[in-house]
């Protein structure tokens, strides 16, 4: 019975992994903010993931919509916060490399070329991301947990943000459109 069971679970591990290696997070995906737990300095209106994945890559490309900051709001000496709309929440596109190597670029921003590291894994029927920027001011660090529903139509992000200034974490909601 033992024997079983234990084949049983491990085929249904097999299962997940294998969707999640072979495009299960591609898609359109738009935020449910009512279900999500969202930092408020993140300001977030609105957000849309479009993700294409193969067996060795994900691509995710973000757009968001944020409110404008309360008129009361302090700004960071220099005028901070760059043209990416601050860390970790900037638009565009990201590619991680899901065979387990780590990959690096640049950035262009206010201040001169950034060195960026991308990492990816999956495990547990989960995919765990990281993008660390390496600035003068110290490394900033997002992190990212994945996880599916069963019917694949709801992808939930754990994300925690870390910077010299501190951490904030936040869990979005995303349903497939």
């Amino acid at each position: 019975m033992r024997k079983v069971l234990f084949l049983l679970t491990v085929l249904c591990l097999s299962s997940v992994a294998a969707f999640a290696q072979k495009g299960g997070y591609a898609g359109t995906w738009t935020l449910d903010a009512s279900k999500s737990k969202l930092d408020e300095r993140m300001r977030i209106e609105s957000m849309t993931l479009t993700v294409a994945q193969t067996e060795t890559e994900l691509k995710v490309t973000t757009a968001t919509k944020r409110a404008a900051p309360p008129a009361d709001a302090q700004r960071p000496p220099g005028g901070g916060g760059g043209g990416r709309g601050g860390f970790g929440g900037g638009d565009g596109t990201t590619v991680y490399d899901l065979t387990g190597k780590e990959t690096k670029s640049e950035i262009e921003t206010q201040m001169g070329k950034i060195p960026q590291t991308f990492k990816a894994k999956s495990e547990g029927g989960k995919l765990h991301l990281s993008r660390t920027l390496t600035t003068q001011m110290g490394d900033m660090t997002t992190k990212e947990t994945w996880s599916l529903s069963e019917d694949g139509k709801t992808l939930t992000i754990e994300r925690e943000q870390a910077t010299p200034r501190g951490t904030n974490t936040s869990t979005m909601v995303f349903v497939k459109g």
